[in-house]
């Protein structure tokens, strides 16, 4: 299965440049990789031989658990079946459980070490060593010096961090010099973690035991991993910035022997990738010198055309000048390019010259797909451009490739079921709440009950199209993709069979435009699952004469936006367009307010959707461009 990346255009010349120019801003050298794939290929290879390594004694190797390391594990799994490695000799710790939790409970980071790695491979039971979430608690702070003792000195440590920095349960303000103790864990640890706990922040424990930042630092050679765009701030803080007690995982900084492993997305705020013009030569294509320009004017403040010789040369741009300059010239060249990514007509203009316009004027009408991860990021993400498709005359689908019902409180649920009984319709709000409180921690939600859930995300996911003029019947699809239906936050693996699903309806409406989700913030998440799956699909229909002339558009969600150097169509919204997107996002009640899953913003999501495009505008604005009330934009995948 393929993975998704954007294709890349211009950039840092890496080829033949020194090691200490590369990493020349970095305090821990990066190595950035393509996807979590390749990154995890070869840190398995760098652990199989520091083992093959180590003779005479056995070889200590630290670990964690998490999203981060799943694909490492699979490809350490992998190796070891194909007899590239053995872990007999090998002894493995982990550094960090929840308290209190027992070894077996499924939420336990022992169990899941050992679903997810342990017992798949031949490290023997002795030689494994987890913090026992069940010592007693006048026993534990003895416990926890003896678990230091052991665990300090670690041949070679392998971990992921968290979002805020984190490294183990090691949260903001640990001391450089802490060991193996108990931890309070703070409120957005918890809310972070309940994700394994059904969402429930209520049954995610309060306390956990993890190794300290002496302990970590005592190791001989550490491996630091990152997937992900929502690691990307806290990424370039590790690397880049001065140790903050604020950001545990800076303390790393001291270590001699360590290496940053991240993908595209959790690196994209290093210097290196956001002005790579200040580390070496570059390749300047025509999108790569929007991306310096908008960074420039960013960097001075000052709009496109009003940018000097001096400016580019004060910021390191000087090659740009010697490659595309005069200055002028490349001022009013981005200027142009930049303002002719604006259209009114996201669709095509029919009868215009479209030689200028992101989009051409022929097929009109169009047959349009809009692939929405869950219910409601048609509307959210891409909303007043959906009015627009519509509004202008094309064939606009909408294929809602999951559920989204693990996403609905159980209040919500049973609100509904009230208001059916007091229509008058069949009393079920008795059994619905038996079904609710049969619920148990950690296990998937009963099915009946995720099937209401489903039903009710449905019925608001018709609303919402309904409201401005697509008829809910025949183009609005579910797809109920089976990767999602396990009934927890967890996510099966895409197959085929979630693929067959999207060809078949790909076959049947013959698109002429496609948008797809490009949110990367999870390497495992929903939105990225889906979209490989869409794009997986499309390479599996290549060959199909309607593919010539098919395009995929790019959005992104609620939460984060494309930066303006790769931006290939933005399409401004009016107040009153602003407004009707704002009510299509009403309909969708279930996920107002108490919605499971909310993350750190406490922002509704039409507010989060109205300030993204807002700004988004007032930086078009801030370049030159002229002022609208907000602007959708989309990147072109091909």
């Amino acid at each position: 299965m393929k993975h998704f990346s954007l294709p890349k255009d211009g950039g840092l010349i890496e080829q033949g440049l020194p090691d200490d120019i590369l990493h020349s801003y970095e305090k821990i050298p990066a190595k950035i990789f393509e996807d979590q794939s390749n990154a995890s290929e070869e840190i398995a290879d760098v652990i199989i031989s520091a083992i093959k390594g180590c003779s005479g004694r056995k070889f200590r190797l630290g670990l964690t658990t998490g999203s981060t390391p799943v694909t490492l594990y699979r490809e350490l799994v992998r190796k070891y079946k194909d007899g590239q490695v053995s872990f007999s000799n090998v002894e493995v710790y982990s550094i960090d459980e929840y308290y209190p939790v027992g070894k077996n409970e499924k939420q336990s980071r022992n169990c899941r070490l050992h679903e997810e790695f342990l017992n798949q491979v031949d490290v023997a039971p002795e030689n494994i060593h987890i913090p026992d979430g069940t010592v007693a608690k006048e026993r534990i702070t003895e416990y926890c010096a003896e678990f230091d003792r052991s665990a300090s000195g670690l041949d070679l440590l392998v971990v992921g961090v968290g979002e805020q920095g984190q490294i183990g349960f090691n949260e903001a303000g640990s001391s450089e010099k802490s060991r193996t103790r108990t931890v309070l864990l703070s409120y957005k640890s918890r809310k972070a973690q309940s994700r394994n706990f059904n969402g429930n922040i209520a049954d995610t424990p309060k306390t956990a035991i993890t190794v300290g930042l002496a302990t970590i630092l005592s190791a001989r050679k550490i491996i630091l991993m990152a997937w992900g765009e929502d690691k990307a701030e806290a990424v370039k803080k590790i690397v880049e910035d001065p140790i903050c007690p604020n950001c545990p995982a800076s303390y790393l900084q001291k270590h001699d022997n360590i290496t940053f492993y991240t993908d595209e997305n959790s690196g994209s705020l290093l210097s290196r990738i956001v002005a790579p013009w200040l580390v070496g030569p570059c390749e300047w294509t025509p999108k790569f010198v929007r991306k310096a320009v908008v960074w420039l004017c960013e960097t001075v403040h000052k709009p496109i055309l009003k940018l000097t010789h001096q400016d580019y040369i004060q910021n390191s741009l000087g090659e740009l000048l010697e490659k595309k300059g005069p200055y002028d010239k490349i001022n009013i060249d981005v200027f142009n390019d930049l303002q002719h990514t604006i259209t009114g007509w996201p669709g095509g203009k029919p009868n215009a010259d479209d030689s200028t316009r992101p989009v051409s004027s022929q097929p009109y009408p169009k047959r349009v797909v809009i692939f929405s991860p869950h219910p409601d990021d048609d509307v959210i993400s891409m909303g007043g451009t959906f009015i627009r498709l519509v509004e202008q005359g094309h064939d606009v689908h909408v294929a809602y490739e999951t559920s989204g019902n693990v996403a609905v409180h159980d209040d919500v649920v049973l609100q509904h079921m009230d208001t059916a009984h007091e229509l008058g319709f069949a009393d079920k709000y008795d059994e619905v709440k038996k079904i609710v409180q049969s619920k148990k921690p950690g296990e998937p939600e009963p099915r009946a009950l995720l099937d209401i859930k489903g039903a009710i995300r449905r019925a608001e996911a018709r609303a919402a199209v309904r409201s401005f003029g697509l008829n809910e019947n025949t183009n609005a699809h579910f797809l109920n993709l089976p990767f999602y239906e396990t009934g927890g936050i967890k996510k099966g693996e895409r197959t085929q069979k979630d693929i067959d699903i999207i060809i078949a309806l790909l076959q049947k409406v013959k698109p002429h435009q496609i948008y797809v989700a490009g949110d990367l913030a999870d390497p495992h998440g929903t939105h990225r699952v889906c979209t490989e799956a869409v794009l997986e699909a499309l390479d599996q229909l290549k060959d199909e004469a309607w593919m010539k002339e098919c395009h995929v558009w790019l959005y992104r969600g609620a939460w984060m936006e494309w930066e303006l150097g790769k931006v290939d169509m933005a399409v401004p919204l009016s107040p009153d367009e602003l407004i009707k997107k704002r009510h299509a996002i009403y309909r969708h009640v279930s996920q107002k307010d108490i919605v499971p899953f909310p993350g750190d913003d406490s922002r509704e999501f039409w507010q989060r959707a109205e300030d993204r495009t807002q700004n988004t505008a007032r930086l078009y604005n801030e370049l030159g461009m002229a002022e609208y009330q907000a602007i959708e934009v989309f990147v072109k995948l091909f």
